[in-house]
């Protein structure tokens, strides 16, 4: 079985992000962990870094680590899903995916990626991003099931 963690900067808070998150949450049967992370500086390079750092600590070294950057690769959720298949038919257990913040991510988080995702060319608020990743990963998750969910 995966298990799924998600390190993200930024909180949310109640309202409708709040809710898909919560929505997704439920109906994912992996393992799942988010991390909120927060920069306490309000000065956008200081905070970036203070981001980049503790994005860091929480990295594993025995997980894959997939982060979300504009400049990744666009993956149909088909394959998406059978990328994920494929990490665990070849005994990966754990996944780490990075999602930044408002100033995006420094070179050092990137460099770390095993996998670099994008989700387009656009670039998309964090949180929304955030749910935009549970819904592929709930997606991804119903086509290796076999469900009817995913049509293509």
């Amino acid at each position: 079985m995966l298990k799924i963690e998600i390190i993200a900067v930024g909180r949310v808070r109640k309202g409708p992000y709040y809710e898909f998150i919560e929505e997704y949450k439920k109906r994912i049967q992996w393992p799942l962990t988010i991390h909120e992370i927060e920069a306490k500086s309000t000065e956008p390079v200081r905070a970036q870094q203070e981001e980049s750092d503790k994005i860091q600590d929480k990295l594993s070294n025995s997980a894959i680590v997939v982060v979300l950057d504009e400049r990744g690769d666009g993956l149909r959720s088909l394959d998406f899903a059978h990328t994920l298949d494929k990490f665990k038919n070849s005994g990966e257990t754990h996944i780490q995916f990075v999602i930044g913040g408002a100033d995006g991510l420094l070179d050092a988080v990137r460099d770390r990626a095993d996998i670099l995702l994008s989700f387009g060319q656009q670039t998309w608020p964090h949180l929304m991003a955030r749910v935009m990743l549970l819904e592929q990963v709930y997606r991804a998750q119903q086509i290796l099931a076999g469900h009817p969910y995913h049509r293509e």
